[in-house]
């Protein structure tokens, strides 16, 4: 299965299989919904059991706030490439 992409060629946020702990997302917290205001985070936990849902796979952050995917900011685990470069940085 292919991973769900919007129109920009990025991994959206309905799709279950993109998620993963690490992942910089943006989501829309309950409070937001509606005026759409994007909140900017990390993942720490995947909160949606279904494999798909249409306004967004709901997610907690980091910070602990809950909210539903709108896009997904890095592709990728951020720990890992912060871990990468202060390795390349420190020697």
């Amino acid at each position: 299965m292919s991973p769900h992409r919007n129109e920009s060629g990025n991994m959206d946020g309905t799709n279950r299989a993109n998620m993963k702990a690490g992942l910089q997302v943006l989501i829309v917290l309950k409070k937001d919904q509606h005026s759409g205001k994007l909140t900017e985070g990390i993942v720490k936990d995947i909160l949606t059991k279904s494999p798909t849902y249409p306004h967004g796979i709901k997610v907690r952050l980091e910070s602990g706030e809950i909210g539903r995917v709108k896009k997904i900011k890095r592709d990728g685990d951020v720990g890992a490439k912060r871990n990468n470069f202060l390795s390349l940085v420190m020697g």
